[in-house]
């Protein structure tokens, strides 16, 4: 079993910058394949990041590549999102999720999730 918690949301200007921090339960967090999500009002959770187990391979949804960076401490068994230039359509829950194994593009496909964390990015 897996525990996930957010933090580091808040409310930020457009063009400032978040980090969020993800904080995972358990052993092995390393053999788990880490994504952050995101859900605004109205809207379907789309994907924003993932991240491999050992931290080599990551993947970005077009609509961050560039701006976003995803980055995991397994020591810490913390996954990160750095966030810069942001907009204020990227208002959203984001959430954190966990799948053992390989990363994937598909939310249903991840077992655990945290609580998400609202960011709010005024225009």
């Amino acid at each position: 079993q897996v525990q996930l918690v957010e933090s580091g949301g808040g409310l930020v200007q457009a063009g400032g910058s978040l980090r969020l921090s993800c904080v995972a339960s358990g052993r092995t967090f390393s053999t788990y394949g880490m994504a952050w999500f995101r859900q605004a009002p109205g809207k379907e959770r789309e994907l924003v990041a993932t991240i491999s187990g050992l931290g080599g391979s990551t993947y970005y949804a077009d609509s961050v590549k560039g701006r976003f960076t995803i980055s995991r401490d397994n020591a810490k068994k913390t996954v990160y999102l750095q966030m810069n230039s942001l907009k204020a359509e990227e208002t959203a829950n984001y959430y954190c999720a966990a799948r053992w194994g390989d990363p994937l593009y598909t939310d249903t496909l991840y077992n655990y999730w945290g609580q998400g964390t609202q960011v709010t990015v005024s225009s």
